[in-house]
């Protein structure tokens, strides 16, 4: 037995190196990526954007409702990781592996507020490692509070609205303070999908 556990820690360690080795120059990759754009401008100053945005609402005045299903659908850790979740991670990556493709991120809510930021939608590991080194920048100068409130202002619901404020006036006629728990859920679904789970699509079907 004894022999067997050294033989599989052994197996676990070797495996653990050659994917050290492999994924370097990519780590190396995304972390210019990301030296680069907060070059070109800084993480400061793309805050100081997103909050001078007429639409911008603090966190106090958006619905408990809206704010924890958020965090419930899309990070369960959120209050407890560093910028990353390593065990969404590893979902995700069995999860790629199975389908055999870029199917799912295992992102944080504050990967994507770093994705919304700096980078677009195209998936590949560099702007993946990159988002993580703005994550973790974040984390670092920003309380939990702070990044939460600029995700939940940054958010595309689809039909050209972005952040809760425009999505709470255009598909309920609501104030972000007022979102019931029904209109929280619908919000939430659309985050997947805008463009075709935003509340008006649904309701057209």
């Amino acid at each position: 037995m004894r022999r067997l556990f050294k033989g599989f820690a052994i197996t676990v360690l070797v495996t653990v190196l050659i994917g050290a080795i492999v994924s370097a120059p990519t780590v190396y990759k995304g972390y210019q990526l990301y030296r680069s754009v907060v070059k070109e401008t800084a993480i400061a100053e793309k805050v100081a954007e997103i909050k001078r945005s007429v639409n911008y609402v603090e966190l106090d005045d958006i619905s408990d409702y809206f704010k924890d299903e958020i965090i419930k659908s899309e990070d369960k850790r959120f209050w407890f990781h560093f910028g990353i979740d390593p065990l969404a991670i590893i979902r995700a990556i069995k999860n790629d592996i199975l389908a055999g493709s870029f199917v799912e991120g295992g992102s944080t809510i504050t990967q994507q507020l770093a994705k919304n930021m700096y980078f677009d939608f195209d998936k590949n590991f560099e702007r993946k490692v990159a988002e993580v080194f703005v994550a973790f920048h974040l984390e670092k100068d920003y309380s939990k509070d702070e990044i939460l409130e600029m995700y939940l202002n940054c958010i595309y619901f689809g039909e050209n609205c972005y952040g809760i404020k425009e999505a709470a006036n255009h598909y309920y006629g609501a104030v972000p303070e007022t979102i019931s728990k029904s209109q929280a859920d619908s919000l939430v679904i659309t985050i997947k999908c805008p463009n075709l789970y935003n509340p008006n699509e649904r309701n057209a079907a």
